[in-house]
């Protein structure tokens, strides 16, 4: 549509309209504009950027080169303000950021009044640690009674609260998992880092549905087993089983079946050896350092000898303490209270690592 003052307005012609494409690139026109020459003799013009010596040395710092470029020392130390030469006390690099709190606390008083964060989350919690508590006889915060008005509110939130924590499948299976955990390992004494560990695979089980058409006693037992292998301190599959109250066969085959796939190939360990059960059993026959010491000596002459095929691991460590005990009699009356091991089975293992050896008995 055309404007009234259009038709006043007279026409542009295309010399014109060359002259303003001229006056617009700075006097430059387009076939100059398009020249390579031109855009040399541009970039020639330009003159480099100088370089402070202070950058110049936190790039140096950066690439790897840690040296200063002052007195050329390499004694760079580091703390949490930045990076200084050792040598001449030059600093390479300031510029690193504080993760800590913006407040200073000089006592547990002052701590607790400025922090405004809660606890780490725990995998061992159904909701992580973090949830919210409705009380449930009408009180607040400062523990003054709700209004009669605002009571059926709260009735309501509480409800759909407890019905939120149950909302889905996975939600129900870890409120049953979770507990099961907590009684096995505080059974068993486990430490909390490994409590913490099998409760977050187990999450990760649960929500990929992996463990489908096992029961949650064996999937748990069966975390227990390898994660606490992994960390140096083994169970057998008998205590589990009776701790859990599930077969054997049950918690052997939940593992198997875990082990296998390819997301939970960390669970899979190497077969057992008896160095792995000698801490835990030195621990609970009360026997000192030295022979815990001597025990893992034996089992070393035993292993370069090559007789500790076919043998259960756990006998043969209980055997290799008590001949390192020289056979006392409160190491061996205290070996009844040891879970799935039998005074036979010791002796036998004392007589034949005694005889490969030659240590009398």
């Amino acid at each position: 549509m055309m404007r009234k003052t259009d038709k006043f307005l007279p026409p542009i012609t295309s010399k014109e309209l060359y002259e303003d494409i001229k006056q617009g690139e700075g006097g430059r026109t387009p076939a100059e504009l398009n020249s390579p020459q031109k855009d040399e003799q541009q970039r020639k013009r330009k003159k480099p950027k100088k370089i402070s010596p202070e950058i110049k040395t936190a790039e140096l710092d950066f690439a790897g080169k840690r040296t200063c470029a002052d007195c050329g020392s390499g004694k760079i130390r580091q703390d949490r303000r930045g990076a200084y030469c050792g040598n001449c006390g030059l600093v390479v690099d300031n510029i690193l950021f504080d993760l800590g709190p913006e407040w200073r606390a000089f006592d547990w008083e002052q701590k607790n009044e400025r922090q405004r964060t809660g606890g780490p989350l725990r995998f061992g919690k159904q909701n992580q640690g973090l949830t919210t508590e409705i009380d449930k006889y009408d009180r607040d915060i400062k523990g003054s009674a709700i209004p009669a008005e605002k009571k059926e509110s709260f009735y309501r939130l509480r409800k759909w609260q407890k019905r939120s924590r149950m909302g889905t499948s996975v939600d129900r299976n870890l409120s049953m998992a979770l507990p099961e955990l907590d009684r096995i390992c505080s059974y068993l004494n486990i430490h909390n880092n490994i409590k913490e560990e099998c409760a977050r695979k187990y999450r990760q089980i649960a929500g990929n549905h992996d463990a489908r058409g096992r029961s949650i006693e064996s999937t748990v037992a069966a975390l227990v087993y390898s994660i606490s292998r992994n960390h140096g301190t083994p169970y057998i599959f008998e205590e589990l089983a009776e701790i859990a109250g599930v077969p054997k066969k049950a918690i052997n085959q939940t593992y198997k079946h875990l082990s296998e796939l390819k997301q939970h190939k960390d669970l899979k360990v190497p077969a057992a050896t008896p160095k792995d059960y000698v801490p835990r059993y030195a621990s609970e026959l009360g026997v000192s350092g030295e022979t815990e010491e001597r025990a893992m000596d034996i089992l070393e002459k035993m292993e370069k000898i090559g007789t500790l095929s076919g043998k259960t691991p756990y006998n043969v460590a209980v055997a290799a303490i008590c001949l390192a005990t020289g056979f006392d009699e409160k190491t061996y009356r205290a070996i009844d209270r040891l879970k799935c091991v039998t005074t036979n089975s010791v002796k036998r293992n004392c007589k034949e690592i005694g005889k490969e050896l030659g240590i009398g008995l």
